[in-house]
């Protein structure tokens, strides 16, 4: 098992509602020129979990599972700023009021832009939530170190989590992960250049069926981890040759024009200190027996 400094690590609590699914106009362009009008972003998504593939869908930027937000109002103030910051992948999370109050889930993701963090629930627990219901996040994670690989940088991942993803150490302070595939950071589209990788996503293009096709991104399922090649999240997300990234694919594809499966940073190293192989089975939903897998 990688040592880590989990134990010094801070839990704290942060909170948010169910979101409202927003839009900013009737129809969405695609990027062939198409008005469309299918769901996005926000509210409870009923039939959508981690484990399901992410193409597909008559969507756009679908989130699955359970959206939340602090204030829809006030997306980049500090209190929502905060709560898509130190929410991590794999938090643990209970419903404080509404008819669902008592019930647990685990946080799948955050999303860039809208603000939002994304949180699993069982189905029963699904039909009794409401738009507006609070549930309460044990913010834990953001901080954590692999203390014998100090060159690698890890974000947004509760230590929990880290240690049920099969990731082993190997040599020349190197280590192996799994993933389900590989995305060249080529494609990576939205979201590049962001400031930080602690909060949000980026996205993987796919207007390109070619390259869709070359790199079988359609293949992508929710809560994916996969690994982007040549891509440097140490201080915001850029192009680096040799550096390599892990993330996690927290949204849908896209219709619009550089979107596509959303992709939030887990691990990165700049100098490449990251190998990998591929694994079918390399997603949360199997990790925690979460969406698609629960019992």
């Amino acid at each position: 098992m990688l040592r880590t400094n989990k134990d010094k690590l801070v839990m704290i609590s942060v909170q948010g509602r169910v979101s409202y699914p927003v839009r900013s106009s009737a129809y969405t362009i695609t990027y062939d020129g198409k008005p469309v009008v299918v769901p996005g972003v926000g509210g409870i998504t009923y039939n959508i979990k981690v484990g399901d593939k992410a193409f597909g869908w008559e969507a756009d930027h679908v989130e699955p599972g359970v959206s939340t937000v602090v204030n829809e109002e006030k997306r980049n103030d500090p209190p929502n700023y905060a709560y898509n910051t130190l929410a991590c992948i794999g938090n643990q999370t209970k419903v404080v009021s509404g008819e669902a109050k008592g019930s647990r889930g685990v946080v799948t993701g955050h999303h860039g832009g809208i603000e939002h963090v994304l949180i699993d629930f069982d189905q029963d627990t699904l039909e009794k939530l409401c738009i507006g219901d609070k549930i309460l996040i044990k913010a834990y994670g953001q901080g954590l170190k692999l203390l014998d690989y100090p060159e690698i940088k890890v974000f947004n991942l509760d230590p929990s989590l880290l240690e049920k993803m099969n990731v082993k150490g190997i040599k020349d302070g190197t280590i192996d992960v799994p993933v389900a595939i590989e995305i060249p950071a080529k494609l990576m589209g939205s979201g590049l250049g962001s400031a930080s990788v602690a909060s949000g996503d980026y996205d993987i293009t796919t207007a390109d069926k070619k390259m869709v096709q070359k790199y079988k991104l359609d293949r992508i399922r929710f809560g994916d981890m996969v690994v982007i090649s040549d891509a440097d999240n140490s201080f915001g997300r850029s192009y680096r040759e040799g550096a390599v990234t892990i993330g996690i694919v927290v949204h849908s594809d896209c219709v619009v024009a550089g979107h596509g499966p959303g992709v939030a940073t887990l691990l990165t190293s700049p100098k490449g200190n990251i190998k990998f192989h591929l694994d079918p089975n390399a997603n949360i939903a199997n990790y925690l027996n979460i969406g698609t897998k629960r019992k």
